[in-house]
Formats: structure tokens, C-alpha cells, sequence
């Protein structure tokens, strides 16, 4: 009895230890539980703008959505010349035309020459024509948007769609499929104080002639000579000052002096472009003194903030056999914030058990404004397996 209760305890030990061994020594490991650090938010201070007594201002800037800052009326308000950027962006829908291409050659007959005429005996700007006088496409894109003739833009638009008519019917539809919905278009030249828009609309808008590489390099070009026209200067004498180019200009009686205009500024290694507008101004003079003064204020107001540095910690990862490793950002990430715009985090780790250094763990979600930035998370040091003696001795976190 004695002999076989011997047996017996030994086959159940060995048996035991042919299914405790391997299910301890194979067991998979528990996920290493994740230790989120508090996250600080960079601090930036709230920016306010010397606006003036204007009828409408505005500032935004490219890759940002919505306007940065506005001031005055917000209602649709006559916007004169500014008309004639939606006029060479509709002439180019229809004839694209690259940086280097002068384009096809326009013919200017009589009628253009009563175009003409026409402007002139209502004081509006004009530019010499004459029946036969023959100018590429590039050549009278310059006249309209930097001498900012009216006869030249009616020519075009007609040149392009036939008659005024069928490009007021474009114009309407294009601005619906640019949600501008709060623009219209009266004429292609900006006479009519029926051609109105909102500040925000035209913050769109200038948006839109900047992303057009050729509109961008004619609004930005100090002069241009026109071979048997003339040689013109930028109405915007603002082109080149503190870091501004273009947009467009506008002067009419019932619009005051106008401006949408665009500055690049760098602020720190973020570059950024600025782009703005005043309606309303008493008078050109005046005006560029208060867009100059407006702009240096504006680029106070963006701040280049480091949201992660490279290396830094944002969760520490903690195993049951006492091995820890950080999940740390995997690059350092800087954004560019403008005024006191709040900047969250969210924090995503990944269930970890073994992994080797660098490994990917997780990411880190920031959001600035309307912008969303992700960088990934990595493992600081190797979470390595605890060996057999551990497993062993500590069943009961195995199984």
C-alpha cells in the first residue's frame, strides 16, 4: 500500500509538472498597463486688433478655415474693383493658362474700342485699345489685375464667354460651387455697387486667387510693361512692403477705397500667409497706412508653439514583473497658433505585453483650432520577456 501510494504521489507530481511547466513557461503575458501623463497645453495670449472705423474688415490665413478676425459690418457691402479677381479666375476656368504661357492672342476690334468709351464717359479707369490691336491672354490678365482697367476686363470676359450676359451666368454658377454664397456679381469690372460681398466671403476669395498660381504671380508683380499699351504700375502700392503681395484693389464712390490683400510672413520655422481686407477706407493713403499698421499686429498675433519634442514622455507602460518603459513622441512637432486659440491632446496606446525598443505603441492626437495633428508614439526601452523562474513562481498572474 504504502509502495503504490508512493507511486502514485510521484506520477501525480511528475504529471503536475508535465502540465503546470508548460502552461506557465508558454502562458502569454498580460498587456503592460498604460500610465497616461497630465498633459500642460502651451500658453498663448490673447491678440486685439486696431481695426479703424471701417465699413468691413476681416483676417485670415491660408490653411486655416474660417476668418481669423473680423471687425465692422458683416452684411454684403459694395467691393468695386475687388470684382475683377472673380472675373480672371472665371476666364481661366474657362481658358487655363500656366506661368510661363503667354496663351492665345486676343483681337480687339470696334466694339472693344466702344467698350472703351463707354467707361471713359463715366470716369471710369481705362487703357488704351484700338480695333486690330492684338495682346496674348498673359498681356491683358496684367492690364485687369494690376493697372485694373474696366474696358480691358469686359473685353475679357466677353473674349471668353460670348457676351456679358453668358459670363454673369457663370459667375453666379461658380460662385455656388465655391460656396461664396454671400457674393454677387453684377458686371465683370466692379462699377456696378451691385457687385458686393462680405468680408468673410472675400477672405474665401482671396484664398482662391492665391491657390491660382498665375493669378498669385500677376497680383504679387510690382509692373509690367504691355508692348503697344504701356507700362504699368501695381495699384497696390503695398506689393513688396513688409512682406506683402497683391491681392486687389477697389475705389468706388459707394465702396470707399478698398483693399484684399495677402503678407508671408515665417514665424519661427512655420511659414504662414496672411490674407485680409479693409472696405470702406476714406482713401487709398489712408487705407495702406492702416493695413501696414493692421498687418504688424497680426503677425504678433501667431505664436509657434512645440506641441511634442522628440523623446519626451506621454505614458509610461508598467509589466508585473516589474519592467517599465515610457511611451515617448517619436518626433518633435511644432504648430502655429494664433492668438489664444486653446490646443487639446488625445492620448491612443496600444495593448503592449513584449516589444523591443522604438516599437510603435500608440499616437498622440492635437488639435489646434479646426486642425488635427498626429504624432506616433514609440517605445523608450524593450519590454522583455521575465524567464522561466518568474513564470514559475507567479501562476497565478499567468493563468
Amino acid at each position: 500500500m504504502r509502495r503504490r501510494i508512493a507511486v502514485l504521489g510521484l506520477a501525480g507530481v511528475v504529471l503536475a509538472g508535465g502540465i503546470y511547466a508548460p502552461l506557465t513557461l508558454l502562458a502569454p503575458l498580460a498587456p503592460a498597463s498604460a500610465q497616461v501623463s497630465p498633459f500642460v497645453a502651451p500658453v498663448t495670449l490673447p491678440v486685439e486688433l486696431g481695426w479703424g472705423e471701417y465699413a468691413g474688415s476681416a483676417i485670415g490665413a491660408v490653411g486655416y478655415n474660417d476668418v481669423l478676425a473680423s471687425a465692422g459690418s458683416a452684411e454684403q457691402l459694395p467691393i468695386a474693383s475687388i470684382t475683377k479677381i472673380v472675373t480672371v479666375l472665371l476666364v481661366l476656368e474657362k481658358h487655363p493658362l500656366d506661368v510661363t504661357s503667354p496663351g492665345p492672342t486676343i483681337q480687339f476690334t470696334d466694339a472693344d474700342v466702344a467698350i472703351r468709351r463707354k467707361y471713359l464717359a463715366i470716369d471710369g479707369n481705362v487703357s488704351p485699345v484700338r480695333s486690330g490691336l492684338a495682346l496674348s491672354q498673359r498681356d491683358v490678365l496684367n492690364v485687369v489685375l494690376v493697372e485694373s482697367a474696366n474696358n480691358y476686363a469686359e473685353s475679357l470676359a466677353i473674349w471668353a464667354y460670348g457676351s456679358e450676359a453668358a459670363y454673369l451666368d457663370a459667375a453666379r454658377a461658380w460662385l455656388t460651387d465655391h460656396s461664396l454664397l454671400e457674393t454677387t456679381i453684377a458686371d465683370s469690372t466692379g462699377m456696378s455697387p451691385q457687385n458686393t460681398s462680405t468680408t468673410s466671403d472675400l477672405v474665401k476669395l482671396g484664398k482662391l486667387a492665391l491657390a491660382n498660381p498665375l493669378v498669385s504671380e500677376i497680383v504679387s508683380t510690382k509692373q509690367v510693361t504691355i508692348p503697344q499699351v504701356g507700362v504699368y504700375e501695381n495699384r497696390n502700392q503695398l506689393v513688396g512692403v513688409d512682406g506683402v503681395r497683391g491681392i486687389k484693389t477697389g475705389t468706388l464712390a459707394e465702396a470707399g477705397a478698398c483693399l484684399l490683400f495677402a503678407a508671408d510672413y515665417l514665424i519661427g520655422t512655420t511659414p504662414v500667409t496672411v490674407v485680409g481686407v479693409v472696405l470702406g477706407a476714406p482713401d487709398h493713403e489712408q487705407l495702406r497706412a492702416h493695413v501696414q499698421a493692421l498687418l504688424t499686429e497680426v503677425k504678433a498675433g501667431f505664436t509657434e508653439v512645440t506641441l511634442a519634442t522628440k523623446g519626451e514622455t506621454f505614458a509610461t507602460f508598467d509589466t508585473e514583473w516589474g519592467e517599465t518603459a515610457h511611451a515617448v513622441a517619436g518626433k518633435t512637432q511644432t504648430a502655429l497658433v494664433w492668438s489664444n486659440t486653446p490646443v487639446s491632446l488625445l492620448v491612443s496606446t496600444e495593448k503592449v505585453s513584449l516589444a523591443s525598443a522604438g516599437s510603435s505603441v500608440g499616437k498622440l492626437t492635437f488639435t489646434v483650432a479646426n486642425e488635427t495633428i498626429s504624432v506616433p508614439l514609440v517605445l523608450s526601452d524593450a519590454l522583455a520577456d521575465p524567464g522561466p523562474w518568474w513564470r514559475l513562481l507567479h501562476p497565478v498572474q499567468l493563468l
